[in-house]
């Protein structure tokens, strides 16, 4: 395993011989556990909060989904806030402390808020704040502190954990409310302490970057014939502006292919609620739907970085969307018989889905970034890809309204087919630098900033 300094570098560590390139980074396994235990924190208030809200306050459905939607719209605005203060101060874990830091105070703000609306709005707010914050400067380090033809195995590491906290959040969620009474404030306040004991793992087991050394002059060599000196060395710059990686034109193509094929991506809540509509579940239930998937996007997640790294990354996103393709299609489909016809296989399909998209869109578009604005560039990239979901879920929801879910999910299906021909012809070819099958593997000159 790597050395925990390894971290402290910032410029991707090349694999060592003897196969150490084999062996997840320790800063990818740290980062890895504080996402995991962050998510349990987090998981357990989003499977009671809509609960809270609508059952034990009273706010109708329609409040509930502006505020989760307007939060979620801020949350994908301030990523680019923390991508570029991580890259300006080339302070990722303090940016992505920062961010953790936020999220587990809003539990606390939750507790506080008693039944205030006003109290609520800004905890919520805040954790969307803190949620935004982190994410690029998190994924950031994993790609610095990664071998560039590893970094789909280390991302799928790290969203196979990150899954494991999604799948125990709920659990420990409703194990408490059972044991309790149905008190929503041992939820929050147990989330809370989960949530502080992430920040104290990124604390201690997550190294923090150092600046580069400075760099010596060689002593001047003095040929019989005069030679042209070579230009000095100007140190890298400490920041670069947040939308400079926009200049390059592949990864220009790679954010008009998320996004496009964003903008086609429904989102999960309006698939469980077809699920529900057409297998009646009682309500009860719904909860729980969540689970199935993110247990698929475990077992899947290593495997799915590994074939990328060996296939390349282009493939495997697009396929990934083939499965959202999938989902469409069943869901359409006249299943009749036990719901267990349906209801796996779309969870199955939705797992596939984000399992080979997910982390596989950050190891795409990792190395294009130069190491310095790295974070910057994926802050952008996820906030487009963000926006064009909302874009995608409004949209939705609104043909759902006027037409029905049978038809607004057939104008999905047609949609995302386009979107997927859309992103085949943008996707560059091999922008991350792996290798065709049956190739070797080529060495990846650094990106050198002016």
């Amino acid at each position: 395993m790597y050395l925990a300094t390894t971290g402290r570098r910032d410029t991707p560590v090349r694999p060592r011989s003897g196969g150490a390139g084999r062996r997840v980074p320790g800063t990818v396994l740290a980062l890895g556990t504080v996402s995991l235990v962050t998510d349990i924190s987090s998981e357990m208030v989003a499977a009671v909060l809509p609960l809270y809200l609508v059952l034990g306050l009273g706010l109708s459905p329609l409040q509930f989904g502006f505020l989760d939607g307007l939060f979620n719209g801020v949350a994908a605005v301030v990523r680019l806030l923390g991508g570029y203060a991580a890259d300006r101060g080339r302070g990722h874990k303090r940016v992505a402390g920062l961010g953790y830091a936020l999220s587990a105070l809003s539990r606390l703000g939750l507790l506080l808020a008693g039944g205030a609306t006003a109290g609520i709005a800004a905890a919520l707010a805040t954790d969307r704040v803190g949620k935004g914050i982190r994410t690029a400067p998190r994924d950031a380090l994993i790609t610095l502190s990664s071998p560039p033809e590893a970094l789909g195995r280390s991302f799928g590491v790290h969203r196979a954990m990150d899954t494991t906290g999604a799948l125990l959040g709920p659990l420990a969620a409703f194990a408490l409310l059972w044991a309790t009474a149905d008190a929503y404030d041992a939820v929050f306040v147990v989330s809370f302490c989960v949530g502080l004991l992430g920040v104290l793992l990124l604390v201690l087991y997550v190294p923090g970057q150092q600046p580069d050394p400075p760099v010596r002059p060689d002593p001047p060599v003095r040929p019989d014939p005069p030679v042209r000196p070579d230009p000095p060395v100007r140190p890298a710059p400490r920041g670069r502006k947040p939308f400079e990686a926009l200049r390059d034109p592949a990864f220009r193509r790679i954010l008009a292919a998320a996004s496009l094929l964003g903008a086609a991506t429904i989102g999960d809540a309006f698939v469980y609620l077809l699920l529900q509509d057409r297998l009646d579940l009682p309500v009860s239930w719904f909860p729980l739907l969540p689970l199935g998937a993110a247990a698929c996007y475990l077992l899947l997640a290593i495997p799915a970085g590994r074939v990328a790294d060996r296939v390349g990354r282009r493939l495997p996103f697009l396929y990934g969307h083939l499965a959202l393709l999938g989902v469409y299609a069943t869901l359409l489909a006249p299943v009749g018989g036990p719901a267990l016809l349906l209801l796996v296989p779309v969870l199955v399909l939705l797992g596939v889905f984000y399992a080979t998209t997910d982390g596989v869109l950050m190891a795409l578009a990792g190395p294009v970034l130069p190491t310095d604005g790295r974070a910057g560039g994926l802050a952008v990239l996820q906030t487009g890809q963000a926006l064009a979901r909302l874009l995608a879920a409004a949209g939705f929801g609104a043909a759902w309204t006027l037409w029905g879910p049978g038809p607004a999910l057939w104008a999905a299906l047609s949609a995302l087919l386009a979107a997927l021909a859309g992103g085949w012809a943008l996707l560059p070819r091999d922008p991350s630098g792996t290798p065709a099958p049956g190739q070797p593997q080529a060495q990846i000159p650094e990106r050198r900033t002016a």
